[in-house]
């Protein structure tokens, strides 16, 4: 069961039905559910990272891994782990689908700001500039072949 608990009738359902579940001793799961990514965010971000990969002649692969990743979101994707084996560090990249909705704006900024500025001096519009965004759907799909 999912409650909303700035909702005062769903924070009372929630402490009503934990109760009942501590008086039964149950096992119980509790997890916080947070937004997750819009499909317009993940929609917008594959456009940008495969106009990217166009303007510099790398992959979708490689521009999504390492410039959008781990050169401009090392503290977004960047996470490390220990293994249960060896007891080593390991470090790995997270998942673009894991994160929620601030984390997702958060990353692409900082990716269109990077590209935009004039160490790179590539223009990624906003997803508001929806002539440009057209724009950039074009060149990925004229270029798509080379993408992969």
């Amino acid at each position: 069961m999912t409650y909303n608990l700035h909702n005062a009738l769903d924070a009372q359902s929630a402490r009503t039905r934990l109760d009942a579940l501590i008086k039964k001793g149950c096992f119980i799961e509790l997890t916080e559910k947070k937004p997750k990514r819009s499909l317009q965010q993940n929609s917008y971000l594959h456009i940008c990272l495969s106009y990217f990969a166009c303007q510099v002649g790398e992959s979708l692969e490689y521009v999504k891994r390492y410039y959008y990743k781990y050169y401009c979101n090392k503290d977004i994707f960047l996470r490390t782990k220990m293994d249960k084996l060896t007891g080593q560090a390991t470090t790995y990249l997270r998942s673009s689908a894991d994160l929620d909705t601030k984390e997702m704006t958060d990353s692409i900024e900082r990716f269109r700001n990077w590209a935009n500025s004039d160490d790179v001096g590539i223009y990624i519009p906003e997803p508001n500039e929806q002539e440009c965004v057209m724009q950039m759907q074009i060149e990925v799909e004229r270029n798509k072949q080379w993408l992969k």
